[in-house]
């Protein structure tokens, strides 16, 4: 009886569940972390979503943030954004690739605009990209790979383009800054092999890029909220 006698909401299983959630949003963050949250705001006041003068703002407050939880209440009404444990990204549309392996996938071309291509897609052999006052982002992490090769030919100008390769890929960078820049960037937080997930042959990318006034940047690992398995 005294057991029945207990709220529901005050089950020792249950605070167990927020305990652990508590802990999440109050690890501390480091500086990459903060840099791929800025990201994400400086994308969505690209497309409209923040005034530059909240932009700014959220910024400011960004750069003085050292949980995971303020991270959050920075993002909570903007897609691809880092989010509470048990709440569900939300990620903008993007078009994806269907169907069996492609060896050379349709040119992306971006003057102005933003692509997005994430989740499961289906990644072809060759993709050249050729991005002018926009943004491009392709995570790989959790792409279908029909290929040990990948190719891409990358051309930003005056343009923001994200790589996000496996955590052990293989890149053999071809760069060609001109007054741009082009990085390779760690995964700020390791996550945790699952011992019953097969080993796999590292993919190798084979990128060719060139930044003329824009900025390429290559990072390793799945977005911040997959690391912590929040997503």
């Amino acid at each position: 009886m005294a057991q029945d006698g207990v709220p529901q909401d005050r089950r020792p299983q249950d605070a167990v569940a927020a305990s652990g959630d508590e802990l999440a949003l109050r690890r501390r963050v480091s500086d990459l972390e903060r840099e791929e949250v800025a990201d994400v705001l400086r994308e969505a006041a690209g497309e409209g979503r923040l005034s530059y003068g909240e932009l700014e703002e959220r910024l400011e407050t960004l750069y003085s943030s050292k949980t995971y939880g303020e991270l959050v209440e920075l993002t909570t009404d903007l897609p691809n954004g880092p989010r509470a444990p048990g709440v569900q990204s939300v990620p903008a549309v993007s078009p994806q690739y269907s169907g069996a392996m492609v060896e050379s996938g349709p040119v992306i071309n971006v003057f102005m605009s933003e692509t997005k291509r994430m989740g499961q897609w289906v990644v072809p052999q060759r993709q050249e990209i050729n991005a002018v006052l926009g943004d491009v982002t392709l995570d790989y992490t959790e792409a279908q790979i029909p290929f040990a090769e990948i190719h891409l030919d990358v051309k930003s100008i005056l343009a923001d383009v994200k790589l996000r390769v496996p955590s052990n890929a293989i890149v053999l960078l071809d760069s060609n800054p001109i007054l741009g820049s082009i990085s390779e960037q760690e995964a700020a937080l390791k996550s945790v092999p699952d011992p019953n997930t097969p080993t796999t042959a590292p993919i190798r990318f084979h990128i060719r890029g060139t930044a003329i006034l824009g900025e390429i940047k290559i990072k390793r690992g799945p977005r911040l909220t997959k690391r912590l398995g929040l997503t």
